[in-house]
């Protein structure tokens, strides 16, 4: 991990971005979680999800999106290289759901509700957290002297 950068200068930036991806995936749990409560919570019939900020989703993944934009966007306040953990596991983690549910769009396996809109976005959400992550180390000043 020795070409991963230290107090890379944008690294405030990139952890503005992490905010900004946990705020959106936190907003979109809410409003979908409003809009489908109540309802099956892994239901995929119709009547089982709504759209939410462009985005389809059933009670479960609602519930899924809340806790996990609490959890970047608390990491990314709190800093201290933690964010960066959460970040690149986090970044990984949408990549490989966002491949999964590709994978399982068009079958009775869609448990999450997922569409083709919920693929990309959840693409786009691992990316920018992956790449907050690759940015966001910091250390004391000889350490980064040494990159």
């Amino acid at each position: 991990m020795s070409h991963i950068p230290v107090n890379h200068p944008l690294r405030t930036f990139y952890r503005f971005l992490a905010v900004l991806a946990g705020l959106y995936v936190l907003a979109f749990g809410i409003v979908a979680f409003s809009q489908t409560h109540g309802d099956s919570m892994f239901g995929t019939s119709a009547s089982d999800h709504a759209w939410a900020l462009g985005l389809r989703a059933n009670s479960g993944f609602a519930l899924i999106s809340i806790v996990a934009g609490i959890i970047i966007v608390l990491c990314a306040l709190v800093g201290r290289n933690i964010d960066r953990v959460v970040n690149i596991w986090g970044g990984l983690a949408f990549m490989v759901v966002g491949m999964a549910m590709l994978l399982l769009m068009q079958t009775n396996a869609n448990f999450l509700a997922f569409s083709m809109s919920n693929v990309v976005a959840s693409f786009l959400v691992g990316i920018v957290l992956f790449s907050a992550g690759l940015y966001a180390k910091t250390g004391a000043a000889v350490a980064a002297e040494q990159h």
